[in-house]
């Protein structure tokens, strides 16, 4: 039903490794908690490298949150009472995952979902491209690139693992810039460097030398 007196809508969080997503969505739950508002915050089942029944960033900070198998777990679970949903690690949600924040935007709810727009090699993350599109607010992070200190915008896989969804912290992820980013590069091999001349002389511009590659 729509409750056209309580207003939703959709914000996403998005960046690559280490920018501060969680820790984001952690505060404006808090914030909302702090107003008295009903809480409830989700995360993927698949996501437990630091708690089965928690959200929490890479710096510890973290909030109460039930794990689900599936989006639609999540409509099933919220409460009547409830007027803001924070969601974790949405990425690794499939595509109904965008049909589920609608829904719930549409029952009066403030829907606040953070996860990595870009998956390791670079490319568009799963469901993130349709739920950017569909909310009313976006906030992209950035974290600060390992290599050269620039403004990181993906992140780096340290490791080989199969598929585009391997979980992990700081053992198998690297927060790099677009021109330190080797997204076929792994721990286990030498790094490449630079893949063109054109990145060198936009390195070159900012002060970067290709040598520290």
């Amino acid at each position: 039903m729509l409750h056209r007196s309580l207003p939703g809508f959709i914000e996403v969080i998005c960046g690559s490794m280490f920018s501060g997503k969680t820790e984001e969505l952690v505060r404006r739950v808090r914030r909302a908690q702090y107003g008295r508002q009903k809480v409830q915050v989700f995360k993927p089942a698949v996501d437990n490298r630091y708690s089965d029944d928690h959200v929490q960033s890479h710096d510890a900070n973290k909030i109460l949150s039930t794990p689900v198998k599936t989006a639609w777990e999540i409509v099933e679970r919220v409460d009547d009472n409830t007027r803001v949903v924070g969601i974790d690690e949405i990425q690794f949600f499939d595509d109904s995952i965008v049909e589920v924040c609608n829904k719930l935007a549409y029952r009066g709810i403030h829907v606040v979902a953070a996860g990595l727009d870009m998956d390791f090699q670079g490319q568009p993350f799963g469901p993130i491209p349709k739920l950017l599109a569909i909310a009313e607010h976006v906030t992209k992070l950035q974290a600060v690139c390992v290599v050269c200190g620039m403004p990181a915008t993906r992140s780096q896989r340290l490791v080989g693992g199969d598929g585009v969804v391997a979980v992990g912290a700081t053992e198998m992820y690297e927060a790099r810039c677009r021109f330190h980013h080797e997204p076929h590069v792994f721990q286990d091999q030498k790094p490449t460097g630079l893949k063109s001349k054109v990145q060198s002389k936009v390195l070159e511009a900012n002060g970067i030398s290709e040598a520290s590659v």
